[in-house]
């Protein structure tokens, strides 16, 4: 007799309280504003929030000189450089900062650092709208290191003043190896006042792994531009998953993968709404996947209000 098809759903999963922030930053100023609201880069990385927020009248833009002078624009939950609040004030625009408070505390770590005339290491990848943000802070202070093989190239001022930090949504073994080698590198190496990587991009990791190793499959729900999304994929697989994919949908899923497959292990990144993840178990169901197990490996209470900028207009949080 065969042993019976399954689906180990992992928990937490999905929108991070930043997300939820960030996607509700957009809707709020919608509707106080009214349509049109530019948002300079994606509010958050999941292609079905982008459109859901254009549908609605958002305008998202790649830089701020897109922004029509005198309109509002909302900064995304990644964060941005000082020298983009300058270009708003420049263009005369009404700003609702929607970073991630996750990530505004790794931007007030580096300028703190800076002003203490730490060289920071910043573990991150080059080109990530988050570690650009962060490396606007204190550009002369920082450099960026894309793994342990970078750690060699790093040339700093006084090794007995060196400082790590990381973007908020990379993986927590492979930074720790990064940070090990720095460490062999600079013995006195100083580790942040508390990990930067997030709380729920550590939880959804931790999530994964404990699925991973009885799955045959894992499909992590998120788009290809989301990095915490992508980090989940390399965590499954180095968790002992057999099989693992990324897909933004349902649709995407490839029957082929589920040959010969009992079990399946299925989450989702931290920008993924829920409705994602039923799509994806509605889409296994008919494959005899309908026998779902819920493996929760923690609780998750955070809770962000919206940004001030909100909250003076509106007399509260409205979340």
């Amino acid at each position: 007799m065969n042993p019976r098809k399954r689906v180990l759903l992992a928990a937490p999963r999905g929108c991070c309280a930043g997300v939820d922030r960030a996607i509700a930053t957009v809707e709020k100023a919608l509707e106080v504003h009214g349509p049109p609201i530019y948002v300079r880069h994606e509010i958050v990385h999941n292609t079905h929030v982008i459109q859901t927020l254009e549908a609605k009248g958002a305008v998202f833009v790649e830089e701020t000189e897109q922004v029509p002078e005198n309109s509002v624009v909302i900064f995304s939950a990644h964060g941005v450089a000082p020298q983009v609040h300058a270009e708003a004030t420049r263009r005369r625009l009404t700003v609702i900062d929607a970073t991630c408070p996750l990530v505004t505390k790794v931007h007030k770590e580096a300028i703190r650092f800076a002003r203490e005339g730490y060289d920071i290491v910043l573990i991150g990848h080059e080109g990530h709208e988050e570690v650009v943000g962060t490396l606007g802070e204190a550009p002369d202070h920082i450099t960026l290191v894309d793994g342990p093989a970078d750690v060699a190239n790093v040339e700093v001022r006084d090794a007995s003043k060196v400082v790590w930090l990381s973007q908020t949504t990379l993986s927590v073994d492979e930074t720790m190896k990064t940070v090990d080698a720095l460490a062999r590198r600079f013995p006195q190496l100083l580790s942040p006042p508390s990990d930067d990587i997030c709380y729920a991009t550590q939880n959804r990791q931790e999530a994964v792994q404990r699925i991973a190793a009885e799955a045959d499959l894992v499909i992590v729900v998120g788009s290809k531009n989301s990095s915490n999304s992508l980090r989940l994929v390399e965590v499954a697989l180095s968790a002992g998953a057999h099989d693992a994919h990324l897909v933004d949908c349902a649709d995407e899923i490839d029957e082929t993968w589920l040959q010969g497959v009992r079990t399946i292990g299925v989450t989702s990144g931290a920008s993924v709404p829920e409705i994602l993840v039923d799509g994806v178990l509605g889409r296994l169901s008919p494959h005899g996947f309908a026998d779902i197990e819920i493996i929760q490996s923690a609780q998750e209470h955070q809770h962000f209000a919206l940004p001030r900028e909100l909250t003076r207009r509106t007399g509260g949080s409205h979340e």
